[in-house]
C-alpha cells in the first residue's frame, strides 16, 4: 500500500509560541483520515504543511504522489472572490480551466475585426489548435461533468454567472467543493467541508466521500459526519499525534479506555512510591540506629554486630532507592483533560406553561416566494424545539418572526408579556466588537475585575485575552463570547441560530450539557446532527414544496415512526398516521405539564378533551 504522505517529527512554532511539536504522520492510500483537535492546536496549520504552503519549524515531510494530483479546499475563499460562479467551480482543474480560457481569449480576438487576412489565419490556426487540444483533453465532457455536480450540490445555472463573491456561504462551501470534485485528485485535502451545508448536501458529500476512490484527509467538527465517512482518526495535541481506527464514536471509545487505564496505572504507582517511601524512611530510621548503637559499644564483638547491622540496612536503604528511582523513569502522568469551557445556562423561572404561539403565521419577500406558509406553533416551558430544513426555506425568517424583528403577512405572534428571549445568531451580530472581553462584563451591575476574570477563564478566556477586542477574536472565540452573553440573559426562551459552526468538539458537548439541564425552553437551527439527537424533543421541518412540518418526537421517535409506516406499508394514509401520533404527543405533553394559572389550567383541561375526541376519531 503506497504511503501518499509521510511526516516525522513535525513542530511549528507561531510567533514565540509552539503550536505542536514531534507529530509523526502517516497516510495511506485509501484512507479516510479526520483529523481531529480542539481549536488553535494548528489542524488547519499542519494541513498547510503537508500540502506544501507552509514550512515546518522543525521534521521532515516525504510525499508519494505529486501534488499536482492533491486537491486541497481550505476555509476561506479569498482568491475566487474575483471569478464567476461557474469559473470557480472550474479553476482546480487547472490545465483544462487554462485552456479554456485561453480558447476564450482567441474567440474574443477574432470576433474583432483585424488589419490583415495572415493577422486571422495566424489566429485561426492557433484557435484551432488548442480546440483540437482541448477535444483530446475531453475539455466539454469536463463542462458537463462541472455542471452536473453543480446541480446535486443545489447551485442551479442561475447562479452560474453571478460573481462567486455574492453567493452566500454555503454557496460558496458547495461551489468550492464542486471545483474539487469534478478535477478527481488522487489524494483530497478537506478543512472544514461541511461548514454552512445543509443536511441533503452533507449526506451527498458522506456518499460520494465514502465511494471516492482516492485518499482524503480532512477536519471536521461534525460527528457525525466523522463516524459515517472516517476510516481513522488523528486526534492533534500540543505534544504529538496519535491515529486511532474508525470514526468518532470508535476514537471516544478508545481514548476513554485509554484514560480509564492512565488512571488506574498512575493510582498503582502513587501507591507504589508511598510504599517505597515509607520503605526508605524506615530503613534510613533502623541505619542510624544501628550506627548510633555501634558507636556506643564498648565490647569489639557487640561494636561489629551492631555495624554489621547498620551496613545491611543501609544496602537496603539504596537497593529501595534504586526502586524508587526506576519507578521514576517509568512514571505514568496523571491524566489531564484538556481546557474547556464551564457553563451552566440559568433562566428566570415565571409561571406560565405557554411561552410563544403562531397563528396561521405566513411570511415571503415576494407575493411568489411563500417561505412560511399558515404556520400554527405553540411553545411551552419544556419544549426543545429544532427547526429544520435545506438552506433557504426559511429558518432564520422563521426565528425573526418568533421574536417580532419581522412581521407576519398573515396570521399573529403572540408572546408572553414576561417572556425574555435570549438569541444567537450565526453571524454574531449581537457582538460589540469594539469592547474588549474584560469591559464587556465590567458594564454589568456590581461586577468586580476579579469576578469578571474568574468568569471569562470559565470560558476559556485567561490572562491578557480578556483585554482583546471583540471584533479581534477568532470565529470560534466569538462564539464563546456569544455564548457568555447568554449566560449573563436569564432569558427563559433561547433563539439559538447554528450555535456551534466554528467550535469543536469538546466545546459543543460541554454546550449540548448546558443546553441539556435549561430549564426553559429553546428553539435550535442547526446542520449538527448529533446535537439534534441529543437536545431536540419537537421536529419542525421546512420544504420548498410543502406546508411546514411538525413531529412530536425526538429524531430517534421519528426514525421508528418511519420505520413502522414502511412496515405497515399504507402510504395513502401516511399523512393521517402522522397526525395520530402527533396528537397523541401533545396530549401527552398536555397530561404532564402542571401548575400555572386557573386560565391557563382551564385552557389545558379544554385541549386535552379536545385531543381525546379528535383520537377516537381514527
Amino acid at each position: 500500500m503506497m504511503n501518499i504522505v509521510r511526516g516525522r517529527n513535525l513542530a511549528k512554532e507561531w510567533q514565540g509560541k509552539v503550536c505542536f511539536e514531534q507529530v509523526d504522520i502517516d497516510i495511506y492510500e485509501g484512507e479516510r483520515i479526520a483529523l481531529f483537535g480542539s481549536n488553535g492546536v494548528g489542524k488547519t496549520t499542519l494541513l498547510e504543511i503537508l500540502a506544501g504552503e507552509e514550512k515546518p519549524t522543525e521534521g521532515t515531510i516525504e510525499r508519494g504522489l505529486p501534488l499536482a494530483q492533491w486537491g486541497v479546499m481550505k476555509q476561506t475563499s479569498a482568491g475566487l472572490l474575483g471569478m464567476t460562479t461557474l469559473e470557480a467551480a472550474q479553476v482546480d482543474s487547472t490545465e483544462l480551466y487554462q485552456i479554456k480560457c485561453h480558447i476564450k481569449r482567441l474567440e474574443d480576438e477574432l470576433g474583432h475585426r483585424t488589419n490583415t487576412i495572415v493577422s486571422n489565419e495566424s489566429l485561426l490556426e492557433e484557435y484551432g489548435h488548442w480546440l483540437e487540444r482541448y477535444e483530446q483533453m475531453d475539455g466539454f465532457k469536463w463542462e458537463v461533468d462541472v455542471e452536473k455536480i453543480l446541480n446535486v450540490l443545489h447551485i442551479g445555472v442561475e447562479l452560474w454567472g453571478m460573481p462567486f463573491s455574492q453567493l452566500s456561504g454555503g454557496q460558496k462551501t458547495r461551489v468550492r467543493l464542486a471545483s474539487l470534485l469534478v478535477h478527481r485528485p488522487k489524494f483530497l485535502i478537506l478543512d472544514e467541508p461541511t461548514n454552512h451545508l445543509d443536511e441533503s448536501s452533507i449526506l451527498w458529500l458522506e456518499n460520494w466521500l465514502t465511494h471516492y476512490e482516492g485518499t482524503v484527509l480532512f477536519v471536521s467538527h461534525d460527528r457525525t459526519f466523522l463516524d459515517q465517512v472516517a476510516t481513522g482518526v488523528c486526534e492533534l495535541t500540543n505534544q504529538g499525534l496519535k491515529k486511532y481506527n474508525g470514526g468518532y464514536r470508535d476514537y471516544r471509545r478508545e481514548k476513554d479506555r485509554e484514560i480509564r487505564e492512565q488512571e488506574s496505572l498512575y493510582k498503582q504507582q502513587q501507591l507504589a512510591r508511598k510504599a517505597l517511601e515509607e520503605s526508605i524512611r524506615r530503613y534510613q530510621e533502623w541505619f542510624n540506629k544501628a550506627d548510633q548503637a555501634a558507636s556506643k559499644q564498648e565490647m569489639p564483638s557487640a561494636t561489629s554486630f551492631y555495624k554489621s547491622k547498620a551496613k545491611k540496612n543501609i544496602s537496603r536503604y539504596h537497593a529501595k532507592q534504586k526502586e524508587m528511582e526506576r519507578l521514576d523513569a517509568q512514571s505514568v502522568q496523571k491524566p489531564r483533560n484538556a481546557p474547556s469551557i464551564k457553563m451552566n445556562l440559568e433562566a428566570e423561572g415565571f409561571a406560565a406553561r405557554h411561552f410563544l404561539e403562531l397563528k396561521q403565521v405566513t411570511f415571503g419577500f415576494t407575493e411568489h416566494t411563500i417561505l412560511i406558509d399558515r404556520l400554527d406553533l405553540l411553545l411551552s416551558r419544556g419544549d426543545r424545539l429544532a427547526v429544520r430544513g435545506p438552506n433557504g426555506t426559511g429558518k432564520s425568517t422563521l426565528l425573526q418572526l418568533m421574536m417580532n424583528k419581522l412581521i407576519p403577512q398573515a396570521g399573529e405572534v403572540r408572546a408572553h408579556p414576561r417572556l425574555k428571549i435570549g438569541y444567537f445568531s450565526q453571524e454574531l451580530e449581537g457582538l460589540d466588537l469594539e469592547k474588549t472581553l474584560l469591559d464587556s462584563l465590567l458594564t454589568l451591575p456590581g461586577m468586580t475585575e476579579t469576578n469578571a476574570r474568574t468568569i471569562l477563564g470559565c470560558f476559556l478566556f485567561s490572562r491578557e485575552n480578556v483585554f482583546k477586542r471583540i471584533g479581534d477574536l477568532s470565529m470560534g472565540e466569538k462564539c464563546r463570547a456569544a455564548f457568555l452573553q447568554l449566560y449573563f440573559s436569564g432569558a427563559n426562551l433561547l433563539v439559538l441560530d447554528e450555535p456551534t459552526n466554528y467550535l469543536d468538539i469538546a466545546t459543543r458537548e460541554v454546550i449540548e450539557d448546558a443546553l441539556q439541564s435549561y430549564s426553559g425552553a429553546f428553539i435550535i437551527v442547526s446542520h449538527d446532527r448529533m446535537l439534534v439527537r441529543k437536545l431536540a424533543n419537537r421536529l419542525l421541518t421546512l420544504s420548498e414544496d410543502q406546508k411546514p412540518r411538525l413531529f412530536e418526537g425526538t429524531v430517534e421517535d421519528e426514525e421508528e415512526h418511519i420505520k413502522r409506516r414502511e412496515r405497515v406499508g399504507r402510504s395513502d394514509d401516511s399523512s393521517q398516521e402522522n397526525e395520530r401520533i402527533e396528537l397523541e404527543w401533545t396530549l401527552a405533553r398536555l397530561l404532564s405539564d402542571e401548575g400555572g394559572t386557573e386560565v391557563e389550567e382551564m385552557e389545558r383541561l379544554q385541549s386535552i378533551r379536545m385531543l381525546q375526541k379528535q383520537l377516537k376519531s381514527f
